[in-house]
């Protein structure tokens, strides 16, 4: 896929989205949530569902958790705009309860398209719903900051998954928010590893010596 097509293809993804019936999660939303970020970024991070400020701003990862999110990129020399951000559903769900699995079911679709389009080396997930869809039956206490291969099935040809909790879950405990610094600073050796079984022998991106490895291609 051309980097053109790859931006048609995400905003086609975005603009169905927008005026989706396909779960009853369309019936509250304000504005649906289909994701943003680089469109040539090797990474991509999925989380579970919008929240209330996402909603409002039909924006990813914008509230007190996004802020986070923002402060663990920085500390591996990233910014949100290296990256490409969304969720597994893109509506919220009323209340901000967990999405149900019927409501998964069907925002997947659009996550899996994107996906195709992104051909990401690197999936971030963000919360065990997230961490699900990647790594079925896994436990997040336990699949944290650890590496994983993931099924072309999900749209990714050719990636590999690093599992981490979710940012709001970080703003409710400071052991799990210790944890969710200590396993983004392993986001970039990640990365790395995703290209080295992606294209067996391929040298990692020639950065600055010292300096964070870059996201993008």
């Amino acid at each position: 896929m051309t980097p053109a097509e790859r931006r048609e293809t995400l905003a086609a993804v975005a603009a169905e989205a927008a005026v989706c019936t396909r779960c009853r999660l369309h019936e509250g939303r304000t504005r649906a949530v289909p994701g943003e970020g680089h469109p040539d970024t090797e990474v991509v991070f999925v989380g579970e569902a919008p929240g209330m400020n996402e909603d409002r701003q039909g924006r990813p990862f914008v509230g007190r958790a996004g802020d986070l999110l923002v402060r663990f990129l920085g500390t591996i020399g990233w910014r949100r705009d290296d990256v490409f951000i969304t969720n597994v559903v893109k509506c919220r769900p009323p209340d901000n309860r967990d999405p149900e699995p019927d409501e998964i079911a069907a925002c997947r679709p659009y996550l899996e398209r994107q996906l195709q389009a992104l051909d990401p080396a690197l999936i971030v997930t963000l919360g065990r719903h997230s961490m699900g869809r990647f790594i079925p039956n896994a436990r997040i206490g336990q699949a944290h900051g650890t590496l994983h291969p993931v099924d072309p099935a999900t749209g990714a040809a050719a990636a590999m998954v690093y599992a981490m909790y979710h940012p709001a879950a970080a703003l409710r405990s400071t052991d799990v928010e210790r944890q969710s610094y200590d396993d983004a600073a392993g986001i970039p050796a990640a990365l790395i590893e995703a290209r080295r079984r992606r294209s067996p022998g391929l040298a990692a991106n020639p950065a600055r010596s010292g300096a964070p490895e870059s996201a993008t291609r």
